[in-house]
């Protein structure tokens, strides 16, 4: 899926896309999000709060981490075509779908946090 339209100055004309406008490259906003941020996140998680020793934490933070970003860059994202915009919305199908993840998120967090250090 290409990223929406924008007039930013790294916009990216994608070779084949049918429109030849710059758009946002929302496939370098997740790698930098979901890759490179929540890594940094994690890191510091499991080696200064010492994540690790509460079983679930860590998977809950990454959980967490990987739904907001993912429901971040929807937003400059263009949705399928086939689905469009739910409900006359913003909302897509990659927003509601990604609501599972983020709820799973909570949970394990929360399971983690109950959890006493070892």
């Amino acid at each position: 899926l290409y990223g929406a339209p924008t007039t930013l100055p790294w916009g990216v004309v994608f070779p084949t896309d049918p429109d030849h406008v710059p758009r946002h490259p929302s496939q370098l906003y997740e790698a930098m999000l979901e890759g490179v941020v929540l890594f940094l996140i994690i890191r510091v998680a499991t080696h200064r709060f010492f994540a690790l020793r509460r079983p679930g934490l860590v998977a809950g933070i990454a959980a967490i981490g990987y739904a907001v970003f993912r429901i971040a860059v929807e937003f400059v994202r263009v949705p399928d075509p086939q689905i469009g915009y739910l409900y006359g919305s913003w909302l897509t199908m990659g927003m509601v779908l990604t609501l599972g993840v983020l709820v799973l998120g909570v949970f394990f967090v929360g399971l983690g946090l109950r959890q006493s250090r070892g």
